[in-house]
This record gives structure tokens, sequence and C-alpha cells, in this order.
């Protein structure tokens, strides 16, 4: 794994999402056609599959890398998983903005949002809550909310949302997504899943034309990036893997 971001974390991915306003079409010519023209473009991903409400090309995995495109009613979204490089998973996103807009007729009105998230797995097998706690707030006037009484924290998933420009159509997320159950917390015994991190770049609102799309994809990825190296790396990733190598 090539990416600075990947040497950081177990796995780390790149989602793209397209979100419209009104169903897309799910007919069986419309959806082959789409899957199709994306195969002949990248020839890994040749697993055509169907899920509860989803309609998905997937490639093989191989080596914890792999990408992926799915279909639902209101929504395109993609995935790069363990990319070689932050332009090769750009490239698989931009491929898709640039044919479902016209593959599944989606009109400028119809745009809801547009979404980018970097994702930051850590696999372990500890109270991901009580690393979370000690990551982030052990040292903070909230700390005394999560040990009244010296109970164990069993929820701490924190969730941030800013703003990035004046009318507050460009936003970003921080958020912390926990694995570990009540039931783990009781038997104080836990299984290894992933401790999440996400960072997510979304564009509010219709467009001019669907060939803006990938205009406005170039944003989020310049947004992305800045926050992930500024904020979310020496913020949220570097306290959370400190706490992670100390309990290991």
């Amino acid at each position: 794994m090539a990416t600075s971001f990947g040497a950081l974390c177990t796995d780390f991915y790149i989602n793209h999402k397209l979100a419209v306003k009104m169903d897309l079409p799910a007919d069986r010519e419309t959806v082959l056609q789409l899957f199709d023209r994306v195969r002949n473009d990248q020839p890994n991903m040749r697993k055509f599959r169907r899920y509860p409400d989803e309609l998905a090309l997937e490639s093989s995995r191989h080596e914890g890398t792999y990408q992926w495109l799915a279909l639902r009613d209101n929504n395109v979204r993609s995935g790069y998983v363990n990319p070689d490089s932050l332009d090769v998973a750009y490239s698989l996103h931009q491929l898709i903005l640039k044919l479902a807009p016209y593959y599944l007729s989606v009109s400028p009105l119809d745009v809801d949002y547009l979404e980018l998230m970097f994702g930051f797995d850590f696999e372990t097998n500890a109270n991901q809550h009580e690393v979370v706690y000690e990551a982030l707030f052990a040292d903070s006037p909230l700390a005394s909310l999560l040990t009244l009484d010296n109970n164990k924290p069993i929820d701490v998933q924190p969730i941030f949302g800013i703003s990035l420009s004046e009318r507050c159509d460009l936003q970003a997320f921080f958020e912390v997504k926990t694995s570990t159950s009540v039931g783990q917390i009781r038997r104080n015994k836990f299984r290894t899943e992933p401790l999440s991190v996400f960072l997510t770049i979304r564009r509010m609102g219709a467009v001019d034309s669907v060939d803006d799309l990938v205009e406005h994809f170039a944003t989020l990825r310049h947004f992305a990036e800045q926050l992930a190296s500024e904020r979310v790396v020496p913020d949220l990733i570097g306290p959370i893997n400190r706490v992670l190598t100390s309990s290991a």
C-alpha cells in the first residue's frame, strides 16, 4: 500500500457517493450497460452481485485491495480499498461521475449531494470505547461524564461537523465509529474488529450541469486531503494509534 494514509492504519479506503432526489432507473438493460462500460475501463471489476436493495459490481480481493460500484434507488456509490495511490482511487470515482449521469438519466436539478469519504480502520481486540475515551477525552472536561463512580464507558462514538463555506453547502464531518458491543464489555471478552475513523466532505444541492460534477469532485478532493493531513491524522488517528500501541 503506497499511500501515506494507508501506512497509518490496517485498512484505508476512499468512498464516493452521488445522491439524487428521484429514484434511479433499475431496469436490466440500463444497469448492465453501465456496468459493462465500467468494466471496460476497470477490467478487474467483473463480479456482478445482488444484495438487498442494491446491485453491485466488484473486483476480486487481492492482498486486501479491491474496488466496488453499487446502485441503490437514490444513489450511486463507489469505493476503493487500500489503493496504491490517491489518484488511482480518484480515477474510479471520476469515471463513475462521468458515466452514471448519462446511463442513469440524472439531471442537474436531480442532484441532492456529492460526497467523498476517507476511511481509516484499525483492527483491535480491545474495548474500543475505552480506547476512544483515553485517546480523545481523558484529559478534557468531558472526562467526568464518562467516568462516574469508575463505571466503564459503553458508547463513545463522537461525530463533529463543520461548514467549509458561508452558505453551509460545503460541509465536513469527522466521525469515530466503534464495534465493541455491551455484551463484550459485560463478558470482558473482545473480538478483533475494526475501530473506524471517517472524514466525509459533502457538497449539498443541485448543479448547473452534470458535466460539472467532476469539477466539484476536485473541490472535495482538495478539502479531504487538507483536512486529513492537518486535522484527522494529528488530532484523531495519532492519539488513537498511541493508545492502541501502549495497550498492545
